[in-house]
């Protein structure tokens, strides 16, 4: 039996690989957030500051429960009600992502995306991903294939066929006030 796509592309990430994938809007750089070889593989390849962070998805809302159950319920419902989409979200790091991933702050991004080929490898994976813009830090976001292909080949370890959505670049970042992290004075 052929083994999919989407295997061959979850089992790169098991093994600590990135692999380039599509997206809502442009192509992403995934990889294992547990992994801080695989994400500083990704850093290298992009030419990216560690400090910036990157954006984690997940296939599933339940991968993002801890982070949510640090928010006021009223903001928690906003978060899911724009789920899955092209929306992240700056939420509590409460799975105690590495620095590597975070930049060094208390807070991870987090998206479910409205794409359906990117969730599913995060589903496969069984857990949120890194997937961070492909490109090269300071230039545009790819969003062909072809292009991906061309810019990234032989540096990551697999390129997972697909095509990217509707949206148009890269997804909408939405940042928290304190007020609106659960246990804060209203």
């Amino acid at each position: 039996m052929a083994v999919s796509e989407i295997e061959q592309a979850t089992a790169v990430l098991r093994r600590g690989g990135v692999v380039a994938h599509a997206t809502e809007g442009v192509w992403g750089l995934a990889c294992d957030p547990r992994s801080d070889i695989s994400v500083k593989k990704i850093l290298d390849i992009k030419q990216r500051e560690k400090e910036k962070g990157l954006i984690l998805i997940g296939g599933l809302l339940e991968y993002f429960e801890k982070e949510l159950s640090g928010v006021h319920p009223d903001k928690s419902k906003q978060i899911v009600d724009s789920w899955p989409g092209h929306h992240t979200w700056i939420l509590p790091n409460l799975h105690d992502y590495s620095d590597w991933v975070t930049g060094g702050r208390d807070s991870v991004a987090c998206r479910v995306p409205d794409h359906k080929q990117a969730r599913e490898l995060s589903i496969k994976f069984g857990a949120p991903v890194v997937s961070t813009s492909a490109n090269l830090s300071g230039q545009a976001e790819l969003i062909s294939e072809k292009a991906v292909r061309e810019t990234f080949d032989g540096l990551v370890d697999f390129i997972l066929p697909g095509k990217v959505g509707n949206a148009h670049g890269p997804s909408k970042i939405h940042f928290l006030d304190g007020s609106m992290l659960r246990g804060s004075v209203e």
